[in-house]
């Protein structure tokens, strides 16, 4: 059966290194890998890539003359997006600072770091598994991707989900089986 579904050329979201085995890189990456709780390499990679692609607009901007309108329109653009995201402050709204954006810069923003750093999970692997079993919500709206980036507007309102058993939703699995065998038990004594 047809469908007329759009398809989509989907393209790579990360680029491997030039040389794999390079002994100080490997090291920062698992360093890296570790303090932000990330499954693997390849989102450390991605990061990388999405930086790349961040500093490549900022330095073709750069290149043409500050009086140019698509350097006007482009590069506010671009800051004005940055400064969203948190990742230049209000002081630093010029091209010259996005190329000193750093992955570690990127990594901060992840739903996964704010949900540790504001203390609704016990560790940075406890907040991914929060994320990934839906239990986490922004500004109301559920959220189940730990690389999801965090907008400064929504950083406040970042929370358990209202429908989690961690929120006021229904007691979860275990829960139930507990409360079951408590009220068996209960049931047991008054005979």
């Amino acid at each position: 059966m047809p469908t007329n579904a759009q398809h989509r050329n989907y393209r790579k979201t990360y680029k491997t290194p030039r040389r794999p085995f390079e002994k100080e890189r490997l090291d920062a990456e698992l360093k890296l890998v570790g303090e932000y709780g990330l499954r693997c390499k390849r989102e450390i990679w991605r990061c990388q890539y999405a930086l790349a692609k961040l500093r490549k607009a900022a330095r073709t901007l750069l290149t043409l003359d500050p009086k140019d309108p698509k350097r006007i329109f482009e590069g506010t653009a671009l800051l004005r997006r940055m400064s969203r995201y948190g990742l230049l402050a209000e002081d630093e709204l010029e091209l010259d600072f996005v190329l000193q954006l750093t992955t570690q810069k990127l990594l901060e923003r992840r739903l996964q770091t704010k949900v540790f750093k504001q203390g609704l999970a016990k560790s940075i692997h406890h907040a991914r598994v929060l994320i990934r079993q839906r239990h986490i919500s922004v500004g109301g709206q559920l959220v189940n991707v730990p690389s999801f980036n965090v907008r400064t507007s929504s950083e406040k309102h970042i929370d358990i989900c209202a429908n989690s058993p961690y929120g006021q939703g229904a007691p979860g699995r275990v829960a139930k089986k507990r409360a079951a065998a408590k009220a068996a038990a209960g049931g047991d004594d008054d005979e």
